[in-house]
């Protein structure tokens, strides 16, 4: 199985940060958050991952570096240090599945759909394949586990997307998923105005396995909602020919999308993946016992 994490937007709620780096670059504890996707493909045994980085940007450079650079000035000072234990990071890296850094095509309109078809010559002949947005973390067991276990119970699927239940003051955030008879998919509602035009409280986030036929329907003329081009759209076209099998999620997804839900993902992956969460909660409860 092969996966594609997407990471091809300018990210202009994080400027000015984002002008230097790749908003997947910045960090959730001690690894960016394109790092903790990657790890979410590698133990659910994806072997080779694509990540789409932004054009005209110093991205693929970065994202490369980062995977590939072998930071040996490094390796020989921590050596010489006698703190060679605080290379095995670095190493791990260096170990993880095969990465390929693309650039999207500049050719494409805008839209999250568009990294995916940049990506294309490497997964069409493939039997299914992963998409990851950066965006979106998963805690607990990594969603791509789940949804390649739901392929295989369903391998006449024509894709499988994650879905998350959601409290009702926030369906006007998401996109919300309406369910055929059978269970799967029949479409997605963009953002409902009101909790009444929610088809359900699933929502579905940038966690999806399609099966080649998308690109028969993520094409750059079948642009939608503000001229873009959007994933969904093409899922959608693919419930209308066969089953989309909705998989809820056996983690915990929540999205860096902006600067206040990635502090809030920050917060909540420290206090429950690193060994320094109890310090955080005390430091928070001696700041609400001060008044404060």
């Amino acid at each position: 199985m092969k996966a594609i994490i997407t990471d091809a937007g300018f990210a202009s709620r994080y400027l000015p940060i984002t002008k230097t780096i790749p908003k997947a670059m910045i960090p959730i504890g001690a690894k960016p958050v394109m790092q903790l996707c990657v790890e979410e493909c590698a133990s659910a045994g994806i072997d080779e991952i694509i990540i789409v980085a932004t054009p005209n940007t110093k991205s693929r450079e970065i994202y490369d570096d980062y995977f590939h650079g072998k930071s040996e000035n490094v390796k020989a000072l921590l050596e010489k240090q006698g703190k060679i234990e605080r290379f095995e990071p670095v190493e791990e890296v260096l170990n993880f599945p095969k990465i390929t850094v693309i650039e999207q095509d500049v050719n494409l309109p805008y839209g999250n759909g568009s990294p995916i078809v940049s990506a294309k010559q490497f997964v069409e002949n493939d039997e299914a394949f992963v998409v990851l947005y950066s965006d979106d973390l998963v805690l607990g067991q990594g969603d791509v586990k789940t949804l390649i276990e739901t392929y295989r119970e369903n391998p006449n699927a024509k894709a499988v997307i994650a879905a998350q239940e959601m409290p009702e003051s926030v369906w006007n955030k998401f996109g919300m998923i309406a369910l055929k008879e059978n269970g799967t998919l029949s479409h997605i509602v963009e953002k409902p105005k009101t909790p009444e035009l929610s088809p359900s409280n699933l929502t579905s986030y940038g966690r999806y396995l399609l099966t080649p036929e998308v690109f028969d329907y993520l094409v750059p003329s079948n642009t939608g909602l503000d001229g873009e081009l959007w994933t969904v759209d093409a899922i959608t076209k693919l419930a209308e020919h066969g089953d989309v099998v909705v998989a809820k999620s056996k983690g915990k997804w929540i999205t860096t999308g902006d600067p206040k839900n990635y502090f809030l993902a920050h917060l909540e992956y420290v206090l429950s993946e690193t060994d320094y969460g109890e310090d955080v909660k005390e430091i928070v409860y001696n700041y609400e016992k001060g008044g404060k």
